[in-house]
């Protein structure tokens, strides 16, 4: 039988949990920095309404009609499409195995915020602030430091892991019960540290910075494309994590209405994660430094902040331990999201058990991800991050609207959507034209975008010295590829596993019917 959720506040609480991560605490606030402040914030809103929602609902919808992961879900759509929800598939695994790892920089982060009591303000104290992290991890910025390993992250990546397959073993089960804090706990967290922020001398200059547009910058193009960007990965979408959250909603379920409340909530916690990091840096006059960069603001300008927040060592470490509860929160609930996701998809292909899978999945993903153990780790994450962002996400995107919007009645669709809403209809002028035109097209103009960006520095990631050939080509070009072959793969198994009798499912959009 499967998974159904315990309640409607328990797939919205998930839903929002998977969509509000540690990108919400800090590359959100620092790209509002980069851009004007109020005018980011009005482009990623126009960005959330035209992209984000319509993708957001159209992910839900779909699941829930056909009680399937993203692949099954897909192929719903068009027989040909199954191949796009294992793109998703693939970029949850990608994404799944190097946000673990920073999970684990977190976890150690917060185990070492002690240290933070012993350091004062005086500019030796600062330049401790800054190398703590990188000590500790034993980074050296290149692909060529897989001989040195940093035994404490390994420790806290082991915990990282175990706490992600504690809180999905029992799929909704415990999915429901543990959101009920991780999604409940930043917010609290971030209030305090709001209240902390705001009570700051020169709090109100990070206020004005934050909310008050600076209308030039909506001339610059990078705004738009990386307020597109950031509304896109921050609500979860092509990932596999929303087809898998909507195959378990029960048919009553009010996506219209849903969609929206995790839409916003996502925002509103962004907006709350800017105003901490806002009115912070402005108390202790750094506003100037901070950066779009999430592991630079979260590992070595912050804790350079925290430092300065007052002249009591103990004061100071009790917010570094706030700080870092508030970012584990945020980040576990991000993680075992994605591996849902996978899990979901994989066991409903093959009619595995899904509590095996998953902690199969958990297992041989942990161990893939001990090379972000490594000193080459942080470099690693680069790439990858970089090359599954830039490409292979964007253009699982774009491919899912293009099949709903122009291989598939959209209408029907949009009827899932609006089934049992009735004070709120998503409109047919709202939702039709988003997918299939506007979502195809900014999707398509962000991808081209990066694609320029890729060629005009050299053909690989960043600038040609950043990193090596070698690296780009194992850690970016060869994971894009495995990827995009994903489906191809997944083909072969099932041709082999065909011999000794299995079935594959096959069923469309009209062989799946609504329960009432």
């Amino acid at each position: 039988m499967r998974d159904k959720w315990s309640s409607r506040s328990a797939f919205i609480l998930a839903a929002i949990g998977s969509a509000v991560g540690l990108g919400n605490a800090w590359r959100f606030p620092g790209l509002a920095a980069k851009y004007g402040g109020g005018a980011f914030l009005f482009v990623y809103l126009i960005a959330m309404l035209v992209v984000g929602i319509p993708l957001l609902m159209l992910e839900i919808a779909v699941a829930r009609h056909t009680k399937q992961g993203a692949p099954g879900s897909m192929r719903s759509l068009n027989k040909k499409a199954e191949s796009i929800g294992w793109f998703g598939v693939s970029n949850g695994i990608g994404i799944s195995i190097y946000y673990a790892a920073v999970f684990a920089w977190v976890i150690m982060m917060f185990f070492m915020s002690f240290k933070f009591m012993g350091i004062t303000g005086s500019e030796d104290a600062t330049s401790k602030a800054s190398s703590l992290w990188a000590e500790t991890i034993k980074t050296t910025g290149t692909t060529s430091g897989f001989t040195t390993f940093a035994w404490p992250v390994l420790i806290c990546l082991l915990i990282a892991w175990i706490l992600c397959y504690v809180c999905i073993r029992n799929g909704t089960t415990t999915v429901g019960k543990v959101v009920k804090y991780t999604v409940s706990l930043p917010v609290i967290c971030l209030l305090v540290m709001a209240v902390r922020g705001i009570t700051m001398s020169g709090a109100m200059d990070g206020i004005s910075k934050l909310f008050v547009p600076k209308w030039s910058a909506l001339s610059d193009s990078n705004l738009w494309v990386d307020a597109i960007g950031q509304v896109f990965y921050s609500l979860s979408t092509s990932m596999a994590i929303m087809f898998a959250y909507g195959s378990f909603l029960d048919e009553k379920a009010n996506i219209a209405v849903d969609a929206i409340i995790i839409a916003f909530s996502d925002m509103i916690i962004s907006v709350l994660a800017g105003v901490v990091m806002f009115t912070t840096m402005a108390g202790v006059g750094m506003l100037d430094n901070m950066s779009d960069s999430g592991i630079k603001t979260a590992f070595i300008i912050y804790p350079q902040a925290i430092i300065k927040l007052s002249d009591s060592g103990v004061v100071n470490m009790i917010f570094a331990f706030i700080f870092y509860f508030c970012l584990i929160t945020l980040a576990i609930d991000s993680l075992f999201s994605i591996i849902e996701g996978v899990s979901t998809a994989i066991s409903d292909k093959f009619h595995l058990n899904k509590k095996k899978t998953t902690l199969t999945l958990c297992v041989i993903e942990g161990v893939i991800s001990l090379i972000y153990v490594t000193g080459a780790g942080l470099a690693v994450l680069d790439i990858v991050d970089h090359y599954i962002n830039s490409f292979t996400l964007i253009l699982t995107g774009i491919l899912e609207v293009v099949v709903a919007g122009w291989f598939f009645k959209t209408t029907k669709i949009l009827d899932q959507v609006n089934r049992n809403t009735k004070n709120f209809k998503m409109p047919g002028w709202w939702f039709l034209p988003s997918i299939k035109a506007f979502a195809p097209a900014l999707l398509s103009g962000l991808f081209v975008w990066n694609l320029v960006n890729l060629i005009r520095d050299g053909g690989i990631y960043g600038k040609a010295d950043d990193y090596s050939m070698a690296g780009n080509i194992i850690f970016g070009w060869i994971v894009i590829a495995l990827i995009l072959l994903s489906g191809l793969i997944i083909k072969a198994i099932v041709r082999a596993k065909a011999k000794s009798g299995f079935a594959e499912d096959e069923r469309s959009w009209e062989d799946y019917t609504d329960e009432a």
